[in-house]
């Protein structure tokens, strides 16, 4: 039941009329069985998954709180038996009972994820040192729908209450529902429970301005996604597979490339951004908030900025959950004291950023897919930050002399650069291929023929001259609504000051879609992207 069916629709209207006219001690309960049949619908079988590693979760973090509570009982009990050393030494034996049970949880948890998206990555990279009489046999394996978000969501969970930043959720059923809520499960965004608890399971009753606020996010998701990126992606997917006429497959290179980097930077983030929209839509009709996952991120000004506003909450769960226990760990520590006593500080304060960022870079590349080219993705991120990181004194010199700082011809510079850059190195996501990427980047500087944008070449890739109009005017649309958020807030709150004009938005928006939407042959408004994730 993909969000662009009218399956979904359906599907969604009658949950949020449900959510309101049920008693209000049972909305959860409602929204806990709505979600469960929509993983269903996708697969009776990733309910297993899913299965396991709520219940997983619920037993770590139950053991979890006795643990705590026995020492507390056994420290209050033995206050004045023991001697400093004997609680410090109880206080250890503790610690550690509970990081076995959190490990072994981690390896149940992560290993499901490893095991069902990465096995046949190993077995194909194995199979490169073997003879053609020894290859290894591909698995036909199940990857559940959502399996990155909801398990990084659950583990997030589990080691917050290991941690002792979050309470124990003793109802399996509601901790079900925070695994499972199905406006979130195909791309995110990746909630923490403290954030989403506070909202999934409290009443709520109905209000004209929830409902509307969470409809018009609806449509705007919707339009981003049918009209701009599912009419975008046509013309992508000819420029990186390449075109067959006449029995002989056309390969675009040079400016063919520039365009189809301009082009998929476009789609993805109308599809990913849509997507979110879409989400978080179907969530605020409810009265239910989920993280915002995206702040304008085309407005960034340098690489480590456009992370901080893109998929924020994928972000900020790599900072929580790798980068700070990787830097503070105690072979990091001992290492960077290494580093400083014998390369110098200026070294040694650089080890724990850089090898813990390296960790989480290479991480986010095997999250988002199982193969070398979001390895080399993500680790192109690092390499780019790092590098900016080290110029930043080279940076400052420029600045001092030459006085551009803020000043908005150089801020459209820097927004321009790190546009452009950020999109080349997504193309590894484009062409799938590590050499095949590099190839056809290094086009762009060898064999840039201008000619393409004025002999009609770009008309010959799936895309009409009406295409091409009704794409200009929708992208402005959206940069619009962009400046206005950047400048003003909520585009919202504007229009629902003046009711009428409100709902006219939505409706003007509706119908769009229904006429320009990327439907029928030649166009595929189904799958979201980050979906695949």
């Amino acid at each position: 039941m993909l969000f662009t069916s009218f399956d979904f629709i359906v599907f969604m209207a009658v949950v949020v009329l449900g959510y309101y006219l049920v008693p209000k001690k049972w909305q959860w309960g409602l929204l806990l069985v709505a979600s469960l049949y929509f993983y269903w619908c996708a697969d009776p079988r990733y309910l297993i998954f899913v299965g396991v590693t709520t219940l997983s979760a619920y037993g770590a973090t139950l053991w979890l709180q006795k643990i705590e509570q026995d020492q507390k009982s056994y420290l209050a009990a033995h206050k004045a038996d023991l001697s400093k050393d004997e609680k410090k030494a109880y206080k250890a034996k503790v610690k550690a009972k509970k990081w076995h049970l959190l490990l072994l949880f981690l390896g149940l948890d992560l290993g499901i994820l490893a095991v069902t998206k990465y096995t046949n990555f190993v077995i194909g990279n194995i199979n490169v040192f073997l003879s053609d009489a020894s290859q290894l046999s591909m698995v036909d394996m199940i990857v559940p729908m959502g399996i990155s978000y909801y398990t990084f969501q659950t583990v997030g969970y589990v080691i917050d209450v290991y941690r002792g930043k979050q309470e124990v959720q003793k109802d399996l059923l509601k901790l079900t529902l925070f695994v499972t809520f199905f406006p979130q499960m195909v791309q995110g965004p990746i909630s923490r429970y403290g954030d989403l608890s506070k909202s999934l399971y409290e009443p709520h009753s109905f209000q004209r301005k929830t409902v509307s606020y969470g409809l018009m996010r609806i449509v705007w998701g919707y339009f981003k996604k049918v009209v701009i990126a599912d009419r975008l992606l046509s013309g992508v997917l000819t420029l990186i597979g390449g075109q067959t006429v006449g029995g002989v497959t056309m390969s675009y290179d040079g400016a063919y490339v520039f365009v189809a980097m301009v082009f998929y930077a476009f789609q993805l983030y109308c599809d990913f951004t849509g997507g979110i929209d879409i989400t978080i839509g179907i969530a605020e009709t409810m009265g239910i908030r989920l993280a915002e996952n995206f702040d304008l991120p085309f407005f960034s000004r340098n690489i480590k900025e456009y992370w901080n506003r893109w998929h924020i909450t994928m972000g900020t769960w790599f900072t929580d959950y790798i980068f700070y226990p990787i830097s503070v760990c105690k072979p990091m520590l001992k290492l960077s004291k290494w580093s400083r006593d014998h390369l110098g500080k200026a070294v040694g304060k650089r080890v724990t950023v850089y090898l813990s960022s390296f960790a989480v870079w290479l991480t986010t590349g095997i999250w988002h897919g199982a193969a070398w080219n979001f390895i080399v993705w993500g680790l192109a991120n690092w390499v780019v930050i790092m590098v900016s990181q080290e110029l930043e004194p080279l940076y400052e010199k420029f600045h001092g002399r030459f006085k551009v700082k803020g000043k908005l011809p150089y801020e459209l510079f820097q927004v321009i650069r790190t546009f452009l850059l950020m999109s080349m190195i997504r193309m590894f996501d484009c062409y799938r291929d590590v050499p095949l990427t590099f190839r056809k980047v290094g086009s762009m500087f060898t064999s840039f023929d201008l000619r393409i944008f004025g002999d009609g070449s770009l008309l010959q890739i799936g895309l009409s001259v009406a295409d091409y109009i009704l794409l200009a005017v929708c992208l402005l649309a959206v940069l619009a609504v962009s400046l206005y958020k950047r400048k003003h807030g909520s585009v919202r709150d504007g229009l629902y000051a003046h009711s009428t004009l409100f709902y006219s938005a939505i409706a003007v928006l509706v119908t769009v879609i229904l006429i320009f939407g990327a439907y029928g042959i030649g166009f595929d408004a189904g799958q979201f992207i980050y979906n695949q994730f």
